[in-house]
């Protein structure tokens, strides 16, 4: 399974006629949020319609730059995993947006343990079934990164992720995490064995693969092939 990992259009909607064949390529795509231009929310409608318009099976959260109530139109678009558990494939797919509060100026800033919340429907779902093996199939896909040596780096000195979410991964082992907001810390480490890839600011061109096989393995029924930031030409 080849899977498009995107993030932080702001409203440059014309990089997406750009990547039609990248589309093509993909079986699914995971936006990790900001649709909208920042500081105008009201552009958040029209890149939501262009990228809906390129690929029929999307997942999605909210940007930091993204209105709360946007949430509505991405849940009418079938595209939301924003506190939710959705399956495709045989993956599970859980989200959380936003980003934690920093300037106080954008549009969806959020304290850092109501972000970690919106994952505990994963921790209901295995307490409820018993089935520690979903954290083994699960995409977590978060606007807000975790603390962590690459993704979440603003320079060498800065890092501005979520040291509650890299907790959080520590402890459950997650097959993979996709986050953005921070623009400088495109690229992929792991945390422990769970992958985590920040694509990069889509609107400056930067994007990314994930390539999963199924392994037949009950306990443990996906490996990563491959993970790839790459940057449109």
């Amino acid at each position: 399974m080849k899977l498009l990992l995107i993030s932080d259009l702001h409203a440059e909607n014309a990089v997406l006629d750009k990547m039609d064949n990248l589309f093509k390529e993909a079986d699914a795509v995971l936006f990790a949020g900001d649709y909208a231009e920042c500081f105008k929310p009201e552009t958040g409608k029209g890149c939501l319609d262009a990228l809906c318009a390129k690929h029929d099976t999307i997942f999605s959260v909210l940007g930091n730059c993204d209105n709360p109530d946007f949430i509505e139109e991405l849940e009418n678009k079938d595209v939301s995993v924003e506190r939710s558990l959705v399956f495709y494939e045989g993956l599970a797919l859980a989200g959380s947006g936003g980003g934690t509060k920093f300037t106080g100026k954008t549009e969806n800033e959020r304290d850092e343990d109501d972000i970690i919340s919106d994952f505990d429907i994963v921790l209901n779902s295995v307490k409820d079934t018993g089935d520690e093996s979903l954290w083994n199939s699960l995409i977590l896909i978060s606007h807000n990164p975790p603390k962590s040596q690459v993704c979440d780096a603003v320079n060498a000195e800065l890092h501005a992720g979520s040291q509650m979410f890299t907790d959080f991964i520590n402890e459950h082992q997650p097959l993979a995490v996709v986050c953005g907001h921070i623009h400088e810390g495109v690229g992929n480490e792991k945390l422990g064995k769970t992958y985590v890839i920040n694509p990069g600011c889509l609107g400056e061109g930067h994007y990314a693969w994930l390539e999963l096989e199924k392994t037949g393995d009950a306990e443990c029924p996906w490996k990563v092939v491959s993970v790839k930031n790459e940057t449109l030409s």
